[in-house]
């Protein structure tokens, strides 16, 4: 078994060496962290590639690009200390129409898909799938981008989480906005069947009300909420890539080395 860890840690110090050609130091809050440049065939790229498919992702619907600005998102925020010890990944892909299953809660530490399932968008972001988006107050729309959970709260949908928009323009008037995760009936396969789609919120991200519970539970205390569309020229200081690239192979070293102690 040992000599097998050892074979293993020898061939990603390798790949490291063949791919990372030209290392440049950068001013990151982590020294210890490596710089790397960033192509389609480096080991960032590899390790998306193969937690995508570990998940189930590909056969859950999820575009495996939508999945990289997610977890490039992810990685940048747990490098800056903003979230807590969960790793948690959530993804609400507004690409999809709202009759699709388009909520993907991932648990990256187990490399499981906790729950998929629907999710709503805002009244005046469309029908079935929204083309506009917005940050601005009584919009009744989506807004896009990062987003950090905060605290739970009983309010006039019930149970309800409520969030911390990270990208400025896009989302950061989440909290002036009310916009939370709540249960509501008219999310649901009765809705698909009545109206050809789901309800529409006021701009809030609306589960069902049968799992609300379960998604606020798993969800809550600041983990990452990515919604994701194409709707609006959407761009986020958290899609950096060397930087999220530094974050997944130092933890990749930093667990090699733990099963040598």
């Amino acid at each position: 078994m040992r000599k097998r860890l050892v074979s293993t840690a020898i061939c990603l110090l390798s790949g490291i060496s063949i791919i990372l050609t030209s290392w440049k130091p950068v001013d990151y809050q982590n020294k210890n962290l490596i710089a790397v440049n960033i192509s389609s065939d480096s080991l960032y790229n590899q390790h998306i590639e193969k937690l995508y498919h570990q998940v189930g992702l590909d056969s859950a619907g999820l575009n495996v690009n939508v999945f990289e600005k997610a977890l490039t998102g992810f990685y940048n925020i747990k490098h800056s200390g903003l979230m807590h010890s969960k790793s948690i990944l959530t993804i609400a892909d507004f690409d999809q129409e709202s009759s699709k299953k388009r909520l993907y809660v991932i648990d990256l530490d187990k490399k499981e898909l906790i729950l998929n399932t629907w999710v709503a968008h805002g009244l005046n972001s469309g029908g079935d799938k929204p083309s506009h988006f917005s940050n601005s107050k009584n919009s009744n729309e989506s807004s896009l981008g990062f987003y950090l959970t905060g605290e739970i709260y009983f309010g006039k949908h019930g149970r309800s989480l409520k969030l911390d928009g990270m990208d400025y323009g896009f989302n950061n008037n989440a909290r002036e906005r009310a916009i939370v995760v709540h249960g509501a009936d008219y999310v649901g396969q009765e809705s698909i069947n009545q109206l050809g789609r789901l309800g529409r919120s006021q701009g809030c991200p609306a589960v069902s009300s049968k799992l609300s519970n379960k998604v606020i539970n798993t969800i809550a205390d600041k983990t990452v909420l990515f919604i994701n569309g194409s709707g609006q020229s959407y761009n986020s200081r958290y899609l950096d890539e060397t930087l999220a690239a530094n974050v997944a192979l130092n933890e990749q070293s930093e667990v090699l080395a733990s099963n040598f102690d």
